[in-house]
């Protein structure tokens, strides 16, 4: 059912029992599978101090290489663990030596006995895959049920895959938004040129919602890194005949296009993880497989030149984005017209799925 457009301030749908709730305040939802870091920035013997929507936690790389991840902060005093030591298999704080193993128990404290030992901290579900490591911050006993991502083209020797991602200064509903309104091309126009796009259509679930598009360059050259992902103009002729689709799963969100032939080019897996309690800073998470071409070493040596593409359609994202964020907070509820269907249903998506509870409203005085 195609979605009614509306004002997203908290008015009144006259179809509707309650208020539609301002999807900015929409707290991202705990109970999934989140990545909190890159395998690479936790290494061996070390901690590594994030935080999910607020809440401090440590991750542990012991010293057999094991990962865990536990409430950052000490039982004891609540000064942070990830400024303590790994010991062994366990990380022991740097203030009075409390010592805690991968299950968050408190294993020793140098002048107490044994039988005297104090309560833990909080451990999360962790697991390592696909060079990051992700951890469960909701209910524990929900984690072997949660479906943990599944990406297949990171671990096919088909495709080689950047890893990217940056802080962008917004709350997570705007990137959801903003990959999968493909409509947005005018703002890439200066690295890409003028795009014609056409949404072939829509499908939607309880938890998902997907469109597919086509594209088509009206005017100016094609970019290298854009003829790295969808062929040289010259020899793709059809290029408006690949298809792309943009789906939500949430929490998660994907992008793959496929050739006329159904053949799968490109495969984007990235996901917003809010660090603050506001949620309105996320750290993005992106694997970006792109299917070599025939020729060997052929996409290895232009490699670069798809990161400096990509790197540049981000980075005019992010500015975007945290444009609209800035207007949100100046206007203290969202006043978006969308007319847009698949954003409204997208919107709805995030909207049922998220928290239950509400982001609190901040000052104005503390907007910066």
């Amino acid at each position: 059912m195609q979605s009614v457009p509306f004002v997203d301030s908290g008015v009144v749908d006259p179809r509707a029992s309650a208020p539609v709730r301002d999807l900015r305040r929409v707290p991202i939802h705990p109970d999934y599978w989140y990545p909190l870091a890159w395998s690479k920035e936790v290494k061996r013997g070390k901690t590594y101090g994030t935080h999910f929507a607020g809440e401090p936690i440590v991750l542990v790389r012991t010293e057999s290489g094991a990962i865990f991840a536990l409430e950052d902060r000490c039982a004891h005093r609540q000064v942070p663990l990830h400024a303590g030591v790994v010991k062994g298999e366990s990380i022991r704080c740097g203030y009075h030596g409390w010592t805690y193993d991968c299950s968050g128990h408190c294993v020793e404290v140098p002048y107490l006995g044994k039988e005297r030992l104090p309560n833990g901290v909080r451990a999360y579900p962790c697991r390592e895959a696909y060079g990051l490591i992700f951890v469960f911050p909701g209910d524990a006993a929900l984690a072997q049920t949660r479906p943990f991502p599944a990406l297949t083209s990171v671990d096919d020797k088909a495709y080689k895959t950047r890893r990217f991602g940056r802080e962008v200064k917004c709350h997570y509903s705007f990137m959801h938004e903003n990959l999968m309104d493909m409509n947005h091309q005018f703002l890439h126009r200066r690295l890409m040129g003028h795009m014609r796009t056409r949404s072939l259509g829509r499908r939607r679930g309880e938890d998902w919602v997907e469109v597919d598009y086509t594209f088509a360059r009206m005017e100016g050259k094609q970019p290298v890194g854009e003829a790295l992902v969808f062929g040289a103009s010259k020899a793709r002729r059809e290029q408006d005949k690949d298809v792309m689709t943009i789906r939500t799963g949430y929490p998660y969100q994907t992008l793959q296009i496929r050739s006329p032939e159904g053949t799968l080019v490109m495969d984007l897996w990235i996901v917003y993880v809010p660090l603050d309690a506001q949620q309105r800073t996320n750290r993005t998470f992106g694997l970006l497989s792109i299917r070599k071409p025939s020729l060997p070493f052929a996409l290895d040596l232009a490699w670069p030149l798809l990161v400096w593409f990509t790197e540049g359609i981000f980075k005019e994202d992010r500015w975007i984005v945290e444009l609209e964020q800035k207007a949100h907070d100046q206007q203290g509820a969202d006043w978006n017209h969308e007319v847009f269907p698949v954003i409204n249903d997208l919107r709805d998506v995030l909207r049922n799925c998220g928290g239950a509870s509400v982001i609190p409203i901040r000052p104005v005085s503390d907007l910066g």
